[in-house]
């Protein structure tokens, strides 16, 4: 059994019919899983689960999740079955939170690896705002891959463009604080949301790269083309980056925001 598999099966395991449908998104439905790509999942339910089904979707999530800290470079593109786990994201709404849509959407219990030590610590994910929901859910409508449950447009209300902006721009500061400790993704995103604001879609990240590499003149270039190699070929373990382009990286930064906060006025990015 794949770790696909296995999500949905503890989703059914712990919430029955209260699961209206599971579907992927990120990556695999985007341009497909690279060395470290998450396996991306939005679980929309019925109601709001108990405090033991909460306890119960994170212990098993801690077993189904890999660490992330080798990447999972030989799991198949289902995600799982290879030598290594995946790095899981799972988010789930009630779907009365989101259908009719409205902003900013609430996630009523999101699991990701980044937040393991946390949980392992005893915190158990709550319900609370997160603008993001507004590029999955529009991931999971454009993928149209649904895991458990009924196609995406008979359970979600798209969202509309003036909101994916929003959400596209609201996660800027907390992004640019990680530049420096995760250097090829937050280029890729930056890369992503120019990208997204520029042609209301969101694309992968290499895509999103390759669109801006043609648009940013050429001294900011290879700080991007470096960042998008990372992402296809490296896991996380074999990331490196010379002096040189490491200087670049706040210059290169700079120049994206300046185009992100030409399309999005007030979007107060720094």
């Amino acid at each position: 059994m794949n770790q696909l598999r296995e999500i949905v099966a503890l989703a059914d395991g712990v919430l029955g019919r209260d699961v209206v449908g599971a579907y992927l998104h990120g990556s695999a439905v985007l341009g497909g899983l690279r060395p470290a790509s998450d396996l991306d999942v939005l679980l929309v339910v019925r109601r709001s689960p108990a405090e033991r089904e909460r306890s119960a979707l994170l212990g098993g999530l801690l077993g189904i999740s890999g660490s992330g800290a080798g990447g999972a470079a030989d799991a198949d593109a289902d995600g799982g079955d290879g030598d290594g786990a995946r790095p899981v994201e799972l988010a789930v709404v009630v779907q009365s939170e989101v259908r009719p849509w409205r902003y900013p959407p609430v996630c009523d219990f999101l699991y990701g690896e980044w937040l393991r030590a946390d949980y392992e610590a005893g915190s158990v994910p709550r319900p609370e705002p997160m603008p993001d929901l507004a590029l999955l859910i529009t991931m999971v409508l454009a993928g149209d891959r649904p895991l458990a449950g009924p196609p995406p447009a008979r359970v979600l209300d798209p969202v509309p463009h003036a909101d994916l902006v929003r959400a596209s721009t609201a996660g800027l500061p907390g992004l640019l604080d990680d530049l420096e400790g995760d250097t090829r993704n937050v280029l890729l995103t930056l890369a992503r949301i120019w990208s997204t604001l520029a042609t209301g879609r969101i694309s992968s990240k290499d895509t999103a790269a390759d669109w801006a590499l043609a648009r940013l003149p050429p001294e900011h270039r290879p700080v991007l083309a470096h960042a998008r190699r990372l992402y296809l070929d490296c896991r996380y373990s074999e990331e490196s980056w010379s002096g040189e382009l490491r200087s670049r990286v706040r210059p290169h930064a700079d120049r994206v925001l300046a185009e992100i906060d030409r399309l999005s006025p007030g979007s107060g990015s720094r």
